[in-house]
């Protein structure tokens, strides 16, 4: 629903990320966002070294560990209160 290319989506969609098609930049940051849903209590500041290294700046790695929080409380709010999209799979009329 967002432009993005099948070869990215799909294996992200399964959780196949070495088989996704992103910059190495991209797989940085996607690997350092599994650790933070994961194991948060695991990051350390060399994998901050790591995103910087890669090529992130300070602010964009807050917003990447900033939207992971935000996505991990609307997840346990949604599964709390037993919701779920049964859209998701297509996109809403509007958009089609």
């Amino acid at each position: 629903m967002q432009g993005a290319a099948d070869d990215v989506v799909t294996p992200l969609e399964q959780g196949n990320l070495d088989e996704a098609a992103v910059d190495e930049k991209e797989r940085v940051l996607l690997e350092f966002v599994r650790l933070l849903t994961e194991t948060p209590a695991e990051t350390a500041d060399q994998d901050v070294v790591r995103l910087r290294e890669a090529g992130w700046n300070d602010l964009e790695i807050a917003e990447a560990v900033y939207v992971t929080a935000l996505f991990a409380f609307f997840n346990r709010v949604a599964d709390a209160f037993g919701l779920d999209n049964p859209g998701l799979e297509t996109p809403p009329a509007e958009f089609e």
